[in-house]
C-alpha cells in the first residue's frame, strides 16, 4: 500500500488544515488508516482512525473536539480536518495502514504496517 499524505503547511493559531491521505494497492475492506503526528521531543501519537468502507471511526478522546477524519470512497482519500489549531498542534502528521485486524483500529502506531512519508503542520502563536 502507498500513502502519500498533502496538505500541511503554516498556518496560524485559531486557524484550520485539510490534510489528505492519498491510497493506492489496497486490497482488503478491512484495511483501517490512521492519523498519526510526531512532535518534537514526544513519542508518535494517535489522532484518529477510519475503516476503509469509511462507516467506523476512531479518536483519541482530547482530539474529538477539533479533528475529524472522514474518507472519500470514490478517491481512495483519508482526510484530516483539523480546526482551531494551537502551537502544540505543531509536528509531522502521518497517516498509516493497519491490515489483518478485521477492521478494528488500534491507537497504537506499532499496529500500522505502512506509513506515508509525512507532512509539516507547523502552528504558529
Amino acid at each position: 500500500v502507498r500513502l502519500m499524505e498533502s496538505g500541511g503547511g503554516l498556518v496560524q493559531a485559531g486557524g484550520s488544515l485539510r490534510l489528505s491521505c492519498a491510497a493506492s494497492g489496497v486490497a482488503s475492506r478491512l484495511t483501517v488508516i490512521g492519523w498519526f503526528r510526531l512532535a518534537p521531543g514526544k513519542e508518535r501519537e494517535f489522532i484518529a482512525a477510519i475503516n476503509w468502507s469509511g462507516t467506523n471511526t476512531g479518536y483519541k478522546d482530547s482530539m474529538k473536539d477539533r479533528f475529524a477524519i472522514s474518507k472519500d470512497n470514490a478517491s481512495a482519500t483519508v482526510y484530516l480536518q483539523m480546526n482551531s489549531l494551537k502551537s502544540e498542534d505543531t509536528g509531522v502528521y502521518y497517516c498509516a495502514a493497519r491490515f489483518g485486524a478485521l477492521g478494528v483500529y488500534s491507537s497504537n502506531f506499532r499496529g500500522y504496517q505502512d506509513w506515508g512519508q509525512g507532512t509539516q503542520v507547523t502552528v504558529s502563536s
